[in-house]
C-alpha cells in the first residue's frame, strides 16, 4: 500500500502551489460547471481580494478556468490550459476587483449560453470552498455533500412535496435551506443528502408543478 505524507494528510493531492488559490479555484470551476450542467459560450470570471491581488501568482485563473472544462485538482493540465483545445471554444474574460463586502477568496462566474446565471463562490482554505449564491439566491454548497438544487413558485406544500420524494427512497437529508424573493414569488431550495439520488427521484421533482429549475450537484472527490 503506498504510505502518505503529512502534506497528504492535511491537503488536497494537487497541481500547487496554493491550496486556497489552486486547489480551491478548481473546485469552485467543478462546482460551476455541475450547477451550469453545460460548457457555456463565454465566462466572465470576477475575481475578490486576494484572489485579485494574488491570484495569477497563484495559478487561481487557471484553476477556475480548468475545473469550469472539467478538470480536476490533480490534472497536470491546470499549468497549461490556456492552450488546451477545449480552452479554445470557450470566450473568456477575468476582472478583478476589491470589495471589502466580500470573502478574501471570492469570485463569481458569469455565465452566458442557453441559460445566464451567476454563480457566486468562495475558497476558504486548504482547499475547501463555498458556492454562496445563485443569481438572487443565497446556497451552501460546499461539494462535501450530493447537492438538489430547486428553483420554483413559492407556495404551501413544496418543501413537503420535495422532502417526501427523497425520503421515500430512504435517503438522508443532512441539511435544507430555503430563500426566496418576495413572498409567492420564486423561491429556491438547497438540499444536502447524505447518499446519491435516482434519476427517477430526480425526473418525479423535476414534474412537480411550478418547479422551474433542478440541478443535482454530485459530491466533488477529495
Amino acid at each position: 500500500m503506498k504510505q502518505r505524507s503529512l502534506f497528504d494528510v492535511i491537503s488536497p493531492i494537487m497541481t500547487g502551489p496554493s491550496s486556497s488559490h489552486t486547489a480551491g479555484a478548481v473546485r469552485l470551476g467543478l462546482l460551476a460547471r455541475n450547477i451550469y450542467k453545460e460548457t457555456p459560450n463565454k465566462v466572465t470570471f470576477k475575481l475578490y481580494n486576494s484572489f485579485a491581488q494574488t491570484g495569477k501568482g497563484h495559478g487561481t485563473d487557471k484553476g477556475l478556468l480548468a475545473g469550469l472544462l472539467g478538470f480536476g485538482v490533480d490534472s497536470e493540465q491546470i499549468k497549461n490550459i490556456y492552450n488546451c483545445e477545449l480552452a479554445q471554444n470557450i470566450e473568456y474574460t477575468y476582472e478583478f476587483e476589491q470589495n471589502i463586502d466580500r470573502h478574501p477568496n471570492a469570485v463569481d462566474f458569469v455565465l452566458e449560453g442557453n441559460i445566464n446565471m451567476t454563480i457566486s463562490g468562495n475558497s476558504v482554505g486548504a482547499g475547501n470552498v463555498e458556492i454562496v449564491k445563485i443569481d438572487d439566491f443565497s446556497t451552501r454548497i460546499s461539494g462535501e455533500y450530493n447537492t438538489l438544487i430547486l428553483f420554483y413558485k413559492d407556495k404551501p406544500g413544496m418543501i413537503s412535496r420535495v422532502s417526501t420524494l427523497i425520503q421515500d427512497e430512504n435517503i438522508n437529508i443532512a441539511s435544507l435551506d430555503c430563500d426566496r424573493n418576495a413572498r409567492g414569488e420564486t423561491a429556491s431550495m438547497c438540499i444536502c443528502l447524505d447518499s446519491k439520488i435516482s434519476d427517477e427521484v430526480i425526473r418525479k421533482i423535476e414534474e412537480i408543478d411550478d418547479v422551474y429549475f433542478v440541478r443535482n450537484v454530485k459530491r466533488l472527490e477529495a
